[in-house]
């Protein structure tokens, strides 16, 4: 059931569609993970689910519960992975809060004592370290 106002012509409603590629982390029926093409850190990830809303506030209370259980055995990978000391978890809700993809999703960014998170949408990550740590980090994924 799509969402009121939700656009299917967003950036993640096309590469759930498979129309755009992503270096996928992780993926079940129900939820897609993958590599931040502009990270804010290294190892930075996406988690969305597969069903359309625009954001937390809209979501079907149905869906949250998986998702955000993905979301916690994804940083858990992350935080393995690139043994980062901690992990930030943000979800935007809405323009005036910095929301750019109108599709819900959370960012598990990877955070080490002294190294400076990122701006946002700084730039393009090279493809080799992006395919680099989703590789790394798909391996650490511990399904349960």
């Amino acid at each position: 059931m799509p969402t009121t106002g939700y656009d299917e012509n967003n950036i993640f409603a096309k590469i759930l569609r498979g129309e755009i590629p992503c270096y996928k982390v992780y993926e079940d029926d129900a939820t897609l993970a993958f590599m931040d093409l502009m990270p804010q850190s290294d190892g930075h990830v996406l988690v969305l689910p597969k069903s359309p809303s625009r954001n937390l506030l809209d979501a079907d209370p149905r869906v949250l519960a998986p998702l955000i259980a993905r979301v916690q055995m994804i940083a858990r990978a992350v935080k393995e992975a690139m043994a980062a000391e901690g992990i930030t978890i943000v979800q935007y809700n809405g323009d005036a809060a910095g929301q750019t993809v109108f599709h819900l999703h959370f960012h598990i960014i990877p955070r080490w004592s002294n190294v400076a998170v990122r701006a946002h949408g700084r730039g393009q990550e090279k493809a080799e370290v992006l395919e680099g740590f989703r590789q790394k980090i798909a391996d650490a994924i511990k399904p349960g």
